[in-house]
């Protein structure tokens, strides 16, 4: 997405892709229902995040890469 700038790192991003990943897998498999929906989409939402490299949470926090508060 060339109109955000990302603002989490690329360990930040490979760590969501991995745990987001796992939620996707083991959510559905692991929690008993409704929880285990919710945990895939978490999951999912993870993932994205991840591989556009921009969360909109961090954002609204006013987090960014390599900032310190």
């Amino acid at each position: 997405m060339a109109f955000y700038r990302n603002n989490i790192g690329r360990v930040q991003q490979v760590v969501r892709i991995v745990a987001g990943a796992t939620f996707v897998v083991i959510g559905p498999l692991m929690l008993a229902a409704p929880w285990n929906w919710l945990a895939a989409a978490a999951g999912i939402g993870m993932v994205l995040t991840g591989f556009i490299g921009w969360c909109p949470a961090c954002a609204v926090a006013g987090i960014g890469k390599g900032e310190r508060s």
